[in-house]
């Protein structure tokens, strides 16, 4: 296994809570050359420290993921220290459910997730000016998903996305999580778009497609699959073969939001995505179906909707956008709208009935 450094403050904490949580083992800790090394201890003996290292606690494994990450000087232990650091990176190597490849969480770019669009050499927008350039010069949708899908100009919103994909729900503890912000899915040439609001940090989060891997998914998906929509009722993960008819699914906020409520500045910073996206596919669009009412005035926006007042938000409202192109209400599918009543599935599928309708899709 090749040598890992930690991290000079927070790892010192580390340091303390591994010592504590893993016993020693069989290995030789050197400090050559001014870095810290390790020779590979026995392959039960690093299972055993993985193990000891999740069951600590998953608040220590993500600040573990942190020291391991950290380009700063080393902080010296004792020998147990040393093999336990010398895991941490790798404890966070997990299957992927469907194609049993190994992935760390945060997925890496270009690492072979199951329809990553992007290469270690894609550039990363780091601010909202840089978001801003780089979408203007996305000149297809595939050049346009893999900029999106390394973006990093909000940092409350990295640093989020990716404390979920380390510490994870226990429901999924044993998947790595995608942890990046997640593009648009669907058709290149669509005439329906269908505009949500964030990735949900557990559905899209994880999977690294809209709307895959939660209950408003499982609601969505299902409902499309009734009107002809997309070839499967499930939408489970990245690799799961889910095809769509005509239809593209994105979101005006591309990282899921903590309490899934982004702040208007990383809302603004996010637009010129959506924007670009928009300028790539309008041209065929003939219908939209807004998601919740934020949905609802993003389409207009897009779509240069004027007058005033503006067309209201509600469920089953249907407006002219001009240029031959329908907007449509609808209830998010949200787990709650759901479980009330609220939203019903005989509902949503006289929403995507009228939307096919009105797309024309055959």
């Amino acid at each position: 296994m090749p040598a890992t450094s930690v991290a000079n403050n927070s790892g010192s904490m580390v340091a303390l809570a591994t010592i504590e949580a893993c016993p020693a083992l069989p290995s030789r800790c050197n400090t050559s050359h001014g870095n810290a090394t390790i020779e590979t201890p026995s392959p039960a003996a690093a299972i055993s420290v993985a193990n000891r290292i999740r069951n600590a606690g998953p608040r220590l494994l993500f600040l573990m993921n942190i020291a391991a990450e950290s380009s700063a000087k080393p902080v010296w232990g004792p020998p147990n220290f040393c093999a336990a650091a010398a895991r941490m990176q790798d404890v966070r190597v997990l299957m992927h459910p469907k194609t049993g490849r190994a992935f760390r969480s945060p997925v890496e770019p270009g690492s072979g997730w199951p329809g990553d669009p992007a290469t270690p050499q894609t550039p990363v927008a780091a601010d909202a000016a840089q978001v801003s350039a780089l979408a203007g010069g996305a000149g297809s949708i595939c050049e346009l998903n893999a900029l999106i899908s390394v973006c990093r100009a909000c940092p409350r919103l990295v640093s989020w996305r990716e404390e979920v994909a380390v510490v994870k729900r226990r429901a999924f503890a044993d998947q790595p999580y995608w942890g990046r912000p997640v593009p648009g899915w669907g058709s290149k040439r669509p005439r329906l778009l269908i505009l949500g609001l964030a990735p949900a940090a557990h559905g899209a989060n994880r999977t690294g497609r809209m709307f895959t891997g939660d209950r408003s998914g499982d609601q969505l998906y299902a409902a499309l699959h009734r009107a002809g929509l997309v070839n499967s009722p499930v939408s489970v993960d990245a690799a799961d073969g889910l095809r769509a008819n005509r239809i593209r699914i994105t979101a005006p906020v591309r990282c899921a939001p903590p309490g899934n409520s982004p702040t208007p500045a990383e809302r603004l910073t996010c637009s010129p995505w959506l924007n670009a996206e928009w300028r790539l596919v309008s041209d065929h669009i003939r219908a939209i179906v807004a998601l919740g009412g934020f949905a609802w005035q993003v389409a207009l926006r897009l779509a240069g909707a004027s007058g005033t007042p503006k067309p209201r938000f509600g469920h089953g409202v249907v407006t002219e956008l001009g240029a031959g192109v329908r907007l449509l209400g609808c209830y998010h599918p949200s787990q709650q709208n759901m479980f009330t009543g609220r939203l019903t599935p005989t509902m949503l599928d006289d929403i995507f009935r009228e939307a096919k309708k009105l797309a024309g899709i055959e």
